[in-house]
């Protein structure tokens, strides 16, 4: 299981870029968020940071949310995308598990998932979605969103669909 930090160091550099481009021009707030906590980690004036050309400047994101001490900034640029961009994977698969949800967003998690549901669930991603981003997903909803299932674990660990490289 991949934490968000390594996501985004993992995945392929065209994605991480969609995923900060994304958020760039969807979701202001949220960029301004990893933008400033990146400029902070890097010693630099937020002001500053945001004056360097954009390509150059998610560059440097980029290596800077693949860090371990910016997990927590990677978790809500990921989340964020994935809330905003990704709609119909997270609630598909939300729904496809029978868990309650507001468009995504999950109150609590249930203690357990049925196997078969959750092999089901997993497969209608995979036929529907890239591959790569299922496993975005399914690596950052065991990394940040309180889900404790043993099978899903077991599904990241073992079926190698479900690995990056």
């Amino acid at each position: 299981m991949l934490k968000c930090h390594e996501l985004l160091g993992f995945v392929s550099p065209a994605l991480a870029q969609e995923i900060l481009e994304f958020t760039y021009a969807s979701d202001k707030p949220v960029y301004r968020a990893i933008l400033t906590a990146v400029a902070e980690a890097n010693h630099l004036r937020p002001a500053f940071f945001e004056k360097k050309p954009r390509a150059q400047r998610h560059a440097e994101m980029l290596v800077s949310l693949s860090r371990p001490r910016m997990e927590e900034a990677a978790a809500g640029l990921i989340r964020g995308w994935l809330l905003k961009a990704q709609t119909a994977l997270v609630t598909g698969f939300l729904d496809a598990l029978g868990v309650p949800h507001d468009q995504g967003v999950v109150e609590e998690f249930p203690a357990s998932v049925d196997d078969a549901k959750l092999t089901a669930a997993v497969e209608a991603l995979l036929a529907k979605f890239p591959r790569e981003i299922v496993i975005i997903y399914l690596n950052t909803l065991k990394a940040t969103g309180g889900v404790e299932w043993p099978n899903l674990v077991a599904l990241l660990h073992d079926d190698p669909r479900l690995q990056l490289g």
